[in-house]
């Protein structure tokens, strides 16, 4: 049996096939080491989002081909870019083939006691892979394909297996959750989520990254699950990508602004408050000042409180790569332009929050002595002096909000606030 080390880089869905990964050497017998040097076999799960990210990777890769006696190199670059890793002395294959190759041909043997694989408190369940898009800049789609959708049965399992093996919070991931059902002619996230949230236990969930066109035809049902299940975090992904529809017709991203502007409206007439994520690409070779200013005035408008923006880069063997490209001066202008007013947006919310009281999960440790908490809208508190208070993950906790820092809040328990109990 072998040990393994494991790295992961990228989005959550990539974590969440890391995780698969991980259970599946497990139930073989195998066993982690304690870092690429001790391990018999490095594995490598890698990003191709970006320029920089693919040059981070090959770095990491060769750096990983010294420290290891046997290197396998997966994710979204093995698939869509293999070839780049050609003067690495790697095995490059798919996600699923990883076991085998760590087996080398051996036969399974599982191990007693093995359960799912947590980070920490956290369960990471992705629920599909692919997506139903051909994005004209997105070189993912060549590693992930089209839409896979396991039944809705075979997730509730992975999702109560996780629960029982002491998640308090559940990450639902894919490329696109939206259209989790689609290659099987229904859209039905929202039959998925309203089964997770019927499993006994305490814990909460977290929907990942969902393209608007594959929310939009179900918004309705949708928003009334999340308003029906206090269990889901009220947060939602959808990433725009811009405010012209001219600039998501040349990105081929098949909804258009006013499809993202009536889901929000549809989850705010179902929902008190809830957490809009969203991106923006900044730069695309299509965009003009006018496209520019139509995303500064949807951001404006809709006051997302979880902004990516991404200045515009050239992905190999992409129809995008073969545009003619705006000049970089000008795409960091626009991208510095649309992150001031990104971080204006996010500080009004947090500062919104000062003030209020909220039940929060905590998730993880944050820095020093504190930890890194969630509200019911997915938004971070900062709780401190948590080992003085015996306060660690998976505890949930009233506070109040007494400070924010831009991209998150400061919260004291409620307890902590009150006036001291008298001594007897």
């Amino acid at each position: 049996m072998a040990s393994y080390h494991i790295e992961t880089y990228g989005c959550t869905a990539n974590r969440g096939e890391s995780r698969e990964i991980e259970r599946r050497l497990r139930d073989g017998g195998h066993h982690p080491a304690e870092g690429p040097k001790a391990a018999d076999v490095a594995i490598l799960n890698t990003c191709t989002v970006v320029e920089k990210t693919e040059t981070n990777m090959l770095r990491r890769a060769r750096e990983l081909e010294e420290e290891t006696a046997d290197l396998v190199v997966t994710g979204c670059m093995a698939l869509a870019q293999g070839e780049q890793f050609a003067d690495v002395d790697a095995r490059v294959c798919g996600w699923d083939e990883v076991p085998e190759v760590v087996r080398n041909g051996e036969c399974p043997t599982t191990a007693p006691g093995t359960e799912p694989i947590l980070d920490g408190v956290v369960g990471i369940l992705p629920i599909a892979r692919g997506c139903m898009s051909n994005c004209s800049y997105c070189i993912t789609k060549h590693a992930t394909g089209k839409i896979d959708s396991p039944p809705i049965e075979e997730n509730v399992e992975k999702a109560r297996a996780l629960v029982h093996a002491g998640a308090k919070e559940i990450r639902v991931t894919g490329q696109d959750t939206g259209v989790y059902g689609w290659d099987e002619g229904e859209r039905k996230l929202h039959r998925l989520l309203d089964r997770i949230c019927d499993i006994e236990g305490d814990f909460r969930v977290r929907v990942g990254m969902a393209n608007p066109k594959g929310v939009h035809g179900i918004r309705e049902e949708l928003a009334e699950v999340f308003a029906e299940n206090e269990k889901l975090y009220d947060f939602l992904h959808i990433p725009v990508q811009s405010g012209s529809d001219d600039v998501l017709g040349a990105m081929r991203r098949q909804h258009q602004v006013r499809e993202f502007r009536e889901v929000v409206e549809t989850f705010d007439a179902h929902l008190d408050h809830w957490t809009l994520a969203t991106d923006f690409i900044v730069g695309f070779p299509t965009e003009t000042d006018a496209d520019h200013e139509a995303s500064m005035e949807l951001l404006r408008e809709t006051t997302p409180e979880r902004i990516n923006v991404t200045r515009f880069s050239k992905r190999p063997g992409t129809d995008a790569a073969d545009m003619k490209g705006l000049g970089g001066t000008l795409k960091k202008e626009r991208s510095s332009a649309m992150t001031d007013l990104k971080m204006d947006v996010v500080e009004n919310a947090y500062r919104s929050m000062v003030g209020e009281c909220h039940e929060v999960l905590v998730v993880e440790q944050g820095t020093g002595d504190s930890v890194k908490a969630y509200d019911e809208a997915y938004r971070q508190v900062i709780i401190r002096e948590a080992d003085e208070r015996g306060i660690e993950p998976g505890d949930v906790v009233e506070v109040v909000v007494t400070s924010q820092n831009t991209v998150y809040a400061f919260g004291e328990p409620v307890w902590a606030e009150a006036d001291p109990a008298p001594v007897v």
